[in-house]
């Protein structure tokens, strides 16, 4: 009989760490790299690493922008006025012996009292990365220390792992639509998980999965139910071994001892700025993938696919405007998909231009070229496209095919042996040599049709 899992309901809410798409680092000029497996230490300076006497740079203004577009998606009321805290703690990643940010007690972030999916955003703010800190051999990389993150805190309104997957899973697809975000740098959220009535509050720190979120919650919520929780703690997940592990007491504010920086000014965010970046937001997934549907007849499947990616789907809108969605849909989802998983590229990271692709579309559509022909052509759009030409059009004379089929019965008179024997795969083997010889402009269906007679 199989074992049916039992769900344990708790009290859980998020701090979501996500990492902003920036040039540069928030308080200096250092490249904001993400990259993993590049050399340490290299991407820094005396303001990034914390060296006496260096003093921050204005914030970078593009991670405002960006922070500020995050918390109107998480439907956020926007404060104008924020002031920049020190936040102190003592661990090798934190340079200065403290954190900017624009969270704490003397300010209140740059977003509150949000809402997405149904769960309550608390508030959402802009702070600087520490370092990376490998406890093991005690080595600190200070190319993280500085970039510009995002936190977004939940209020703990969620209830169980699989309700914190399912709607973590729409809140980094949303991120993604706005481009604000490295989706490649991942994220790190920290979990608190209690039992209402029954434990204190746990904290998970810096877990960086959505499969290991989900273990952490579980393992935390049974361990709870067990062992109980007396006291409130800060955890780790342990992925080796699937549990949580104490690390230390559970610091309160004034743990941190929040004090405004001197060396920053407070941060105004106008009106003009928010309006602006109000009319930047793109329709959200979920729009998309109801005009898809509704508009261009999608079925749901497809328009998933579509809906995943905001230039893939942004894209085939631009292509159907002038094709039938219909007669576009697989050439997306299947082959320009192909082609860039081929390449191992996204689409924003090559140069097809939307009218090289509609009338490379048109040629396969009016059969000016073949479909194999089509897919040779899209193979060489990637890293730019061109306008593809019908010079080498689609062989559809019988007469023109019949000679290049007795040339292929010529060259391989033990194929065509095979298949008189019964070999069906001799049969593939000779449309091959076929499609070659003709450069894949060959008909496919006109020569099919005429070698199954002429083999006989």
């Amino acid at each position: 009989m199989e074992k049916v899992k039992t769900v344990i309901e708790g009290m859980i809410g998020l701090e979501i760490h996500v990492y902003l798409v920036t040039k540069e680092k928030l308080f200096c000029k250092c490249i904001a790299s993400r990259e993993k497996g590049i050399k340490g230490n290299i991407n820094i300076c005396p303001i990034c690493t914390g060296q006496p006497g260096a003093k921050p740079m204005l914030p970078n203004k593009t991670a405002v922008e960006k922070a500020v577009q995050i918390a109107l998606m998480l439907e956020c009321k926007i404060n104008s006025e924020l002031i920049w805290q020190r936040k102190h703690y003592n661990w090798p990643d934190l340079p200065k012996g403290y954190q900017n940010t624009l969270s704490g007690p003397n300010t209140t972030g740059i977003g509150k009292e949000g809402s997405f999916y149904g769960i309550k955003i608390k508030s959402m703010h802009l702070e600087e990365d520490p370092a990376s800190w490998n406890p093991e051999s005690g080595d600190v990389d200070y190319n993280r220390s500085g970039l510009p993150l995002v936190e977004i805190i939940t209020e703990p309104d969620f209830s169980t792992a699989e309700e914190v997957n399912s709607w973590l899973k729409k809140l980094l697809q949303n991120l993604t639509y706005l481009k604000t975000v490295d989706s490649n740098a991942g994220i790190k959220v920290d979990v608190n998980v209690s039992i209402p009535g029954k434990t204190e509050r746990v904290e998970i720190k810096n877990i960086s999965s959505l499969e290991n979120i989900g273990m952490a919650i579980d393992y935390e919520l049974n361990r709870q139910r067990k062992e109980g929780n007396k006291k409130r703690e800060t955890r780790r997940f342990n992925d080796s071994n699937g549990k949580t592990e104490v690390m230390r007491s559970k610091e309160e504010q004034e743990d941190y001892r929040f004090i405004g920086d001197p060396d920053l000014s407070p941060l105004i965010i106008k009106k003009d700025l928010i309006t602006f970046q109000k009319n930047r937001i793109p329709e959200s997934p979920d729009e998309k993938l109801d005009k898809l549907i509704k508009k261009y007849k999608i079925d749901k499947i497809n328009a998933e696919i579509l809906a995943k990616n905001i230039d893939i789907v942004n894209f085939f809108e631009l292509i159907a405007e002038k094709v039938d969605p219909k007669f576009a849909l697989p050439w997306i989802t299947i082959e320009l998909l192909r082609v860039l998983n081929y390449n191992k590229k996204k689409l924003d990271e090559v140069n097809i231009e939307p009218e090289h692709f509609i009338a490379l579309l048109l040629l396969i559509k009016k059969e000016k070229i073949t479909e194999l022909q089509g897919k040779q052509i899209l193979n060489k759009f990637v890293p730019k496209s061109v306008m593809p030409s019908d010079t080498e059009s689609k062989i559809t004379s019988p007469d023109e095919l019949k000679i290049v089929i007795k040339e292929v019965f010529s060259k391989n008179p033990k194929a065509v042996e095979s298949y008189k024997k019964g070999e069906s795969n001799a049969l593939n083997f000779l449309m091959g040599q076929i499609m070659s010889l003709t450069h894949k402009r060959a008909d496919f269906k006109i020569a099919r049709t005429l070698l199954l007679e002429m083999l006989k």
